[in-house]
């Protein structure tokens, strides 16, 4: 025991070590880009367990990432002694949630088989209702009312919560809709990811005796990346920590970046005012980048007034300066980038470590048209993800409806696919009467079957996939969950559809469909294969080969690269337009700590550019470099002048006024400068 308390302690430097060895009481650990915040998370669950503080089954810790749980998981793992035979409650608030949930179903009105539903399910209950409420979607669109609804349900507030002011009718229009989709949710027995942490904290508030048991159960409680928590998620730990007080929260408030999604940074900035008596760490040391690229960082968030304050550094070296470049168009600046990959980074590092960062998507195509031209391999991460593919669904929606026949959702994706002559009008019917019941399609389905209010054609048809549903329940109690797939697609005729039509596409859908089955093997039964798809995040990416990473910086968070270009530092572009306008300052202290983001994934160098001009959505749109420019520090920078551009043009620390993104008279005098370029 000895020795495996000095391997894991010896490995942190001071700071790290106090964060790690201060167990009584709540305690903030701001830890900076880089800084080790999972090793001393991890150090500081084995240390709760080698000191007998608590068994592994009385800490929890909370992550915002599968990928982040896993790595835990494993870190502790391999840093326990052999005779630990079990490990923390690990894993993301919605995971751990629908542990909560499947215990204690009933008490919020669910059965413990009850599915969670993602967000192409719930844009379709939407559609739904707003069909059924005579409600035109092209108005009041689904993905509009499922952002209030999204944005209600992080505030932890349930349709009977919320409250709309008489002169608000698009709100209360929305409201009304919300109400309609609770009513659905429950006799679906299903719920949505929202609903998972609000059930819970519904439900601790609402039992007092199972609030009690998980409460007193976890002595400790570890949450990373504390900066991007929401009011529901806070209150949530505020429940559980009622008793033992013993919270340990993790993050950096200059990397809330999802304020969009609902994160409050408050929750981050006033710890010690919710958690009384709280001691609060700051890990300054990075582990990750050069002190040029640190300081470049620090310089530019250091004029966020809404942040703790800390200052990165290393013990490692300088590094080159940040290069800072300007190009006349935007195509101009993809091609410059290519050839500095091309002609200096391929010969000193792979590709795989380089990644270009944009501000918007749309920013790739130029990078991904000049690649494409000049042959150089590379990925847009985040793009579609393989459980996200139509056929895939499809055959997920076949082992929902099979899982549980309450899933309306499920049941209307596949009822006619393949084609079987169930048309609108017939589901509309089944909506109608399922609606007017209160009873499940497929329950409706079967009653008006009996009553002969369906046609001929139709429910035959209708008969047999029902018939066929039953059959597949039977053999999923005697057949392992990747047979019964095969057993569907094959029954279902899903998979002569495919096959019946030969092209290159249905070719790839069978493969998809062929490594569905596989990826199911690795689950050991049906439950927990279908959590698996709902609960997935989608930062797991497939990153074999040789490939530069193009992806967004806010995709690119957590991640780290040798080399990091970070195209587009324009205004309206980064800081964005949008976001000063619907927040203002707030948005702008975003974007900077965006930037910061953007700027500390790179370990090595450190690439920051702008044009004078782009095409966007087919129009040329001339552009100002980015006030940030103006604030990072010159002694990290070096500034690189293209031909065409004169050194009096590189000088961006001219008195520019910028006034919340009006144009004032300095802009303008820059404005008319940058036209004679053109």
């Amino acid at each position: 025991m000895k020795n495996s308390k000095l391997n894991y302690l010896n490995l942190l430097n001071n700071i790290q070590k106090e964060a790690t060895t201060y167990l009584d009481g709540p305690c903030l650990i701001v830890a900076g880009a880089g800084s080790g915040k999972t090793k001393v998370l991890t150090s500081r669950v084995v240390h709760i367990i080698n000191e007998k503080k608590a068994w592994a089954s009385q800490i929890l810790c909370v992550t915002f990432t599968n990928k982040a749980a896993r790595e835990m998981q494993n870190r502790i793992g391999l840093s326990l002694d052999k005779n630990i035979n079990s490990l923390p409650w690990l894993g993301t608030f919605h995971s751990i949630s629908a542990k909560f949930l499947r215990r204690h179903a009933k008490a919020v009105g669910l059965n413990s088989n009850f599915t969670i539903i993602d967000k192409d399910d719930q844009s379709r209950l939407i559609k739904n209702i707003c069909k059924a409420e005579n409600i035109d979607v092209k108005k009041l669109s689904p993905k509009f009312i499922l952002s209030y609804i999204d944005k209600w349900k992080n505030k932890g507030l349930l349709p009977q919560d919320v409250i709309v002011a008489k002169n608000l009718p698009l709100e209360r229009a929305v409201l009304n809709v919300y109400k309609f989709y609770q009513e659905r949710l429950k006799i679906l027995n299903t719920c949505d990811f929202g609903d998972l942490i609000l059930l819970c904290v519904v439900l601790f508030e609402n039992n007092q005796d199972i609030l009690n048991l998980y409460s007193k159960n976890f002595k400790y409680i570890l949450v990373d990346e504390y900066q991007d928590t929401n009011f529901i998620q806070s209150k949530w730990l505020n429940l559980l920590t009622k008793v033992n007080n013993n919270i340990c929260c993790v993050g950096d408030d200059d990397q809330s970046i999802y304020s969009w999604r609902g994160a409050e940074i408050k929750n981050f900035l006033t710890f010690d005012k919710l958690y009384k008596n709280s001691k609060i760490f700051k890990l300054e040391q990075n582990y990750r980048s050069t002190q040029n690229i640190l300081s470049t960082a620090s310089g530019l968030i250091s004029n966020n007034n809404g942040r703790l304050g800390k200052k990165l550094w290393t013990a490692g070296q300088s590094g080159e300066l940040v290069k800072l470049n300007c190009y006349k168009t935007g195509r101009d600046e993809a091609t410059n980038v290519s050839d500095i990959i091309e002609n200096k980074i391929k010969k000193k590092y792979s590709l795989n470590n380089v990644s270009i960062l944009v501000r918007a998507i749309f920013q790739t195509r130029e990078f991904e048209e000049r690649f494409l031209k000049i042959g150089m391999g590379y990925r847009v991460v985040g793009g579609t993800k393989f459980y996200d593919r139509a056929e895939v669904k499809d055959s997920i929606a076949y082992l929902r409806i099979v899982y549980q026949k309450n899933d309306d959702l499920a049941f209307e994706r596949i009822i006619n696919v393949p084609r079987r002559s169930i048309g609108d009008t017939t589901v509309k019917l089944l909506h109608d009467w399922a609606r007017q019941n209160k009873k499940t399609l497929e329950d409706a389905a079967f009653e008006l079957i009996e009553q002969n209010k369906i046609k001929a054609k139709a429910k035959v048809s209708l008969l047999n996939i029902l018939n066929l549903f039953k059959k597949w329940r039977e053999d999923l109690k005697n057949k392992k969950h990747f047979e019964l797939m095969e057993i569907i697609l094959d029954e279902s005729g899903y998979s002569k559809m495919l096959k019946d039509k030969k092209d290159f596409e249905n070719e790839g859908r069978l493969e998809n469909l062929k490594e569905l089955i596989r990826a199911m093997q690795d689950f050991d039964n049906l439950q927990g294969f279908l959590e698996h798809v709902t609960l997935a995040t989608s930062i797991d990416e497939d990153w074999n080969g040789e490939k530069i990473n193009l992806m967004t910086i806010h995709a690119s968070k957590g991640l780290e690269f040798d080399v990091v270009f970070l195209p587009g530092w324009e205004e309206g572009l980064f800081p964005h337009q949008k976001s000063l306008e619907e927040k203002g300052d707030k948005a702008l202290e975003e974007e900077r700590r965006l930037a910061y983001v953007g700027i500390t994934r790179a370990k090595k160098e450190a690439y920051i550019s702008f044009s004078m001009g782009r095409v966007y959505r087919g129009e040329w749109l001339e552009s100002l470099p980015s006030r940030f420019i103006d604030e990072l520090p010159k002694a990290n920078i070096e500034q690189n002048n293209q031909e065409s551009i004169t050194k009096e043009d590189f000088d961006f620390n001219q008195d520019f006024e910028y006034e919340d993104g009006i144009e004032s008279p300095g802009w303008k005098r820059l404005q008319r400068k940058l036209k004679n370029y053109e």
